[in-house]
């Protein structure tokens, strides 16, 4: 079968099913076959693995994912597509099930257990970039047995995610992956690999799942609630960032005695703290 990676073949296959590109679903289908065999490589796709694929748009990347893995899901919400996947350009492939479903409403943990007897599946995706962060912590969150997802995303999110303390891209995104995964940017992709054209640069993030949190506390609820209270109002303090955020409950007096315990100047800003140490504060400010 013609590969889709070719923008010809992508044209011809849009062209043939009259198909209008949907901007409530953010589609750009991908046009480059050197990136989707980076997708490959970076996920570590293998004859033994079920790859769970969100948004497969006209089965560009299914195609691949088919020839790599055991099993293959795609998940697609447009039901416009659907047709396209099931009577063209997947039809071959005896190995996929294709979903007309949205992915923040599928029970992900269920689909693990009836397709994959609950082991750990491999999610490759190329998501609309408007609900990106909220896909990737829904699955983190919902404790989805994972392997790795690895996922194109607009440039600056990649950047922010796999960020250090310090940095400007550094920010709550990058605390919350790095709980959950160790990030690793795969490639960076140009506007011209979209069809159509994205107004922003893309990456390639490959996110390995922990399996255990890097860290620990005892209430990993009011270390996030710290975090996201940090960096609410990045430029000030952390001790007024804390105090007025009506989500932790902590006061002025308590914050100062905490960061004290912890070596930490009255004067240290969210961005200046890692991982550990929001961990460490949480733990401190419980007793």
């Amino acid at each position: 079968m013609a590969s889709l990676g070719e923008p010809k073949n992508t044209i011809a296959i849009l062209n043939k099913y009259h198909f209008v590109f949907q901007k409530k679903f953010g589609q750009n289908f991908l046009i480059d076959t050197h990136v989707l065999e980076k997708i490959i490589r970076a996920a570590g796709i293998t004859k033994e693995d079920m790859v769970i694929e969100i948004g497969p748009g006209i089965g560009t990347m299914t195609q691949y994912l088919c020839e790599s893995a055991r099993s293959v899901v795609a998940v697609e919400i447009d039901r416009n597509l659907i047709p396209i996947l099931e009577e063209d350009t997947l039809r071959d492939y005896d190995n996929v099930t294709i979903l007309n479903e949205d992915i923040l409403k599928l029970d992900l943990n269920q689909l693990v257990k009836e397709k994959n007897e609950g082991r750990p599946v491999k999610i490759v995706a190329n998501l609309p970039y408007y609900i990106t962060t909220p896909i990737i912590m829904g699955l983190f969150e919902a404790r989805v047995p994972l392997e790795n997802i690895t996922v194109m995303v607009q440039r600056e999110v990649a950047c922010r995610m796999q960020a250090k303390p310090g940095s400007k891209d550094y920010g709550a995104l990058s605390l919350a992956v790095q709980y959950y995964a160790e990030p690793y940017i795969a490639a960076y992709v140009p506007q011209n690999c979209f069809m159509p054209r994205p107004n922003v640069g893309s990456a390639v993030i490959r996110l390995m799942l922990h399996k255990t949190p890097p860290v620990q506390t005892g209430d990993e609820q009011f270390m996030f609630a710290l975090i996201h209270a940090a960096f609410h109002q990045r430029r000030k303090t952390l001790v007024n960032a804390l105090v007025n955020d009506s989500e932790t409950g902590v006061d002025k007096e308590a914050v100062l005695r905490a960061l004290e315990r912890a070596g930490k100047p009255a004067t240290v800003r969210g961005e200046a703290l890692s991982l550990e140490e929001f961990a460490q504060l949480a733990d401190i400010l419980s007793l």
